[in-house]
């Protein structure tokens, strides 16, 4: 039995699409760790439901229950089926403690974690909604992209996803992809997105804000 497989036999519990593991404001002393399958985090706001991540294998939430003592800041629902290894307070307390790699693993994604946010701030402050499709596709490439042997970059967010991600209807966020694949910079939708090349992706915004800069922004 691999190192994967004894943890979950100890720690491992299975989700179905669509349950949720744990509703905002709720007490938690719990923190999930994915072994498969995806989940989305999501916060309520005076707009509606918020997405703030879309999270894969080997990222970990719900830690904060266990930080701060309070009660859960998002809710969190499995995207597909789901493995995760669930921890509680005294046991990734004694992780840490007895395994330096584990705490230097944690400050690590705690960092990332506040990288994405300032991220998605960014992107939330653009009023031009080209550059919010293409940042929040940019974020969560570099978040959750898997790379292809063509170089590519699959990314797995539909596209209601992607819109509630960076605040725009779905069909604004339509918009811009019809245009982005008309282009070739990327391909789908319907489950994920292929971008051919995240360079050329950040390219175009960097060429759509010098034409508005210069007065031409269609």
């Amino acid at each position: 039995m691999g190192e994967g497989d004894a943890l979950f036999a100890r720690f491992g519990r299975t989700f179905e699409p669509g349950e949720v593991l744990f509703r905002e404001d709720e007490p938690g002393n719990t923190m999930f760790v994915i072994q498969q399958g995806q989940v989305r985090i999501t916060k309520a706001t005076r707009d509606g439901t918020k997405t703030l991540a879309i999270l894969g294998p080997g990222e970990f939430f719900g830690e904060m229950a266990i930080l701060n003592s309070k009660p859960r800041n998002a809710t969190a629902e499995a995207l597909s089926p789901l493995r995760c290894l669930v921890i509680d307070a005294r046991t990734f307390g004694q992780m840490v403690v007895s395994n330096a790699e584990i705490a230097v693993r944690m400050i690590t994604k705690l960092a990332r974690r506040l990288d994405s946010a300032n991220a998605l701030i960014e992107v939330l402050m653009h009023r031009d909604p080209k550059a919010r499709v293409i940042l929040g596709l940019s974020r969560q490439a570099e978040m959750i992209g898997e790379e292809r042997d063509d170089g590519s970059v699959w990314v797995p967010i539909t596209r209601t996803d992607l819109a509630a991600e960076i605040g725009l209807s779905e069909e604004e966020t339509e918009d811009v992809l019809v245009r982005l694949r008309r282009l070739r910079i990327v391909e789908g939708g319907d489950d994920g997105f292929v971008v051919g090349d995240v360079q050329r992706l950040q390219e175009f915004l960097e060429f759509l804000e010098m034409r508005e800069r210069f007065g031409d922004g269609n």
